[in-house]
């Protein structure tokens, strides 16, 4: 596996980079590799997030949890799939809260690389998963990597907004945060999967990030997709 990552992001995390459990973890996915397992997303989109939006230009974090486990949907952004791929459930319900929020036009498609490409983070907790097997590369090393990138977004004294949907999210993002005082602006709702959508509906993130990036004397973010 190599770590492709825009230069600003090799520079800040140069150091996580090198700890044993970087190793371990390419051992694993080389190993996972050897024994025919189908693994999304495909090796050169693992990082796309980081390539995509480079530190210096991150303005909005939008966590997620592990890839999309199915074929074709995964490609390195969380919630987001490639263009012609059917919309998941969660992402549905994002576009449906948008529209209530902003009055923006429900898309056809769901690939969200314009808004990474504004600086908006799609981050997942876990980069990689095993074909069909949500959850299946916990555990690895993934957490303890995202964690650091989290660390160094919170260390930036240029505020960012942190978009934190359901308990996985909020419980990563807050044990980064916690006792620390900063002027990050933090958003929690629950997922907006089907099974929790309802305290996810009505949450106005997206106005709030509005709000705040205009407060910054930020650009806003066009969320308005095809």
């Amino acid at each position: 596996m190599v770590m492709k990552l825009a230069a600003s992001w090799h520079e800040v995390l140069k150091e996580e980079l090198s700890k044993p459990y970087i190793a371990d973890l390419k051992k694993f996915l080389a190993q996972e590799k050897a024994e025919n397992k189908i693994i999304y997303p495909s090796e050169e989109l693992i990082f796309n997030a980081f390539l995509h939006t480079p530190f210096e230009n991150v303005k909005v974090v939008i966590m997620g949890q592990d890839p999309y486990h199915g074929p074709g949907q995964a490609h390195g952004l969380s919630f987001s799939v490639p263009c012609g791929i059917p919309q998941p459930p969660s992402l549905k319900n994002i576009f449906k809260e948008q529209n209530q929020d902003l009055n923006i036009n429900l898309p056809k498609e769901g690939c969200l690389s314009s808004w990474a490409k504004q600086g908006v983070l799609l981050l997942n907790a876990t980069l990689t998963v095993r074909s069909g097997e949500p959850k299946s590369h916990y555990g690895r090393g993934w957490e303890v990597f995202t964690d650091a990138v989290v660390a160094k977004l919170v260390e930036r004294k240029d505020p960012l907004v942190f978009v934190l949907w359901g308990k996985s999210a909020q419980e990563k993002i807050g044990s980064v945060l916690e006792g620390k005082t900063t002027s990050h602006v933090v958003l929690t709702a629950a997922h907006p999967s089907p099974y929790s959508v309802l305290g996810f509906f009505g949450c106005h993130h997206f106005s709030q990030i509005k709000e705040a990036l205009k407060k910054w004397g930020k650009d806003p973010i066009n969320w308005q997709l095809p």
